[in-house]
């Protein structure tokens, strides 16, 4: 099993990457396949929570921003098109809470994996280890800022590796804190020089960012890892109003033409001669409108069970999108 503690800089770009899923959900796989654990210091799941609001705000609140400036633009500089590209923009616009809750989903799932995760606390080994570190002005008290709670990671991750069988258990410490945690005017890949000797042992690896967390990943699974980031690269678009109301009306025409025939075959089976008369003379130039659309009566029907079913069932979930309650058939 492989061993990961992921700083909450890492976590938090990960969340951002708008192709963050790909490794969220081979991570999740990996650790239900019991093939890598998660280790989890409490300070880096209060400190993901405390940014995530900011973040998940900022990004929500530039989608929006696109829009108005590309709105502005058009309204500005537009040409000859300039109506159609308003009416497309503007069918665009519904998508924006839909597109902001895609954005920030990765939040949720991470912050999911960390409770998965094995928690680490702090003790008096820890603790002390940072003092000393802090006194020694070792990295990352390297540089004049307040860095207890970095320290505590890297101590944290210490511990974790001192009594580990490194071959067997591999560990990971990844980061995206160069400043605190790489080396100086170098390679800011590689630890800093006083963090040098935890990653000098075979099986003690160091990460910067996601990239590295990647690297680390593929180094340990290979062409499993590969496949699962392959398996996991998919990027959901939400639908444009105007092909939600298009699929919309396809539910709602097939289901009404269905619903006008079968009036008709019980009126011939009760022999009421009126009302089918009534009803082709009201009814008919509706279904031969439809019948025209969808390329003849032969398309639409009859339907079995199961396909009646999905009609339904689809024109009740699109009329919810649009902002009808469940189960509104009307026709």
């Amino acid at each position: 099993m492989l061993h990961l503690l992921v700083d909450t800089s890492t976590w938090l770009d990960l969340a951002k990457k708008r192709d963050g899923q790909k490794w969220i959900v081979a991570i999740r796989l990996l650790v239900n396949q019991g093939a890598l654990e998660l280790l989890v210091p409490s300070l880096i799941l209060n400190e993901f929570e405390r940014n995530r609001a900011g973040i998940e705000e900022s990004m929500t609140a530039s989608v929006s921003e696109r829009f108005r400036l590309l709105r502005r633009d058009l309204d500005d500089y537009g040409g000859e098109d300039q109506q159609d590209a308003l009416e497309l923009l503007d069918g665009l616009a519904h998508q924006v809470p839909l597109i902001g809750a895609m954005t920030t989903r990765n939040f949720d799932e991470i912050a999911d994996l960390l409770l998965q995760g094995r928690w680490l606390e702090a003790t008096d080994v820890e603790r002390n280890a940072v003092i000393r570190r802090g006194l020694d002005k070792q990295a990352p008290f390297h540089r004049s800022k307040n860095s207890v709670a970095d320290a505590i990671l890297i101590e944290l991750y210490a511990s974790a590796i001192r009594d580990a069988d490194l071959v067997a258990e591999p560990h990971g410490f990844i980061t995206s804190n160069s400043n605190d945690f790489s080396a100086l005017h170098t390679d800011k890949r590689q630890p800093h020089a006083d963090l040098a000797q935890l990653f000098e042992v075979d099986g003690s690896s160091y990460g910067l960012g996601v990239e590295g967390l990647d690297a680390i990943l593929a180094g340990r699974f290979g062409d499993e890892f590969h496949k699962l980031i392959e398996e996991s690269d998919f990027k959901d678009e939400p639908r444009r109003l105007d092909e939600i109301q298009e699929a919309e009306q396809e539910f709602f025409d097939r289901i009404w033409y269905q619903r006008s025939m079968s009036h008709e075959w019980k009126c011939e089976d009760s022999g009421d001669q009126e009302g089918l008369e009534n009803l082709r003379r009201i009814a008919g130039p509706a279904r031969r409108c439809v019948e025209e659309k969808f390329g003849g009566a032969n398309k639409l029907g009859p339907y079995d069970d199961f396909e009646w079913g999905m009609l339904n069932g689809k024109l009740s979930a699109l009329r919810w999108v649009l902002g009808s309650e469940w189960d509104f058939l009307d026709t």
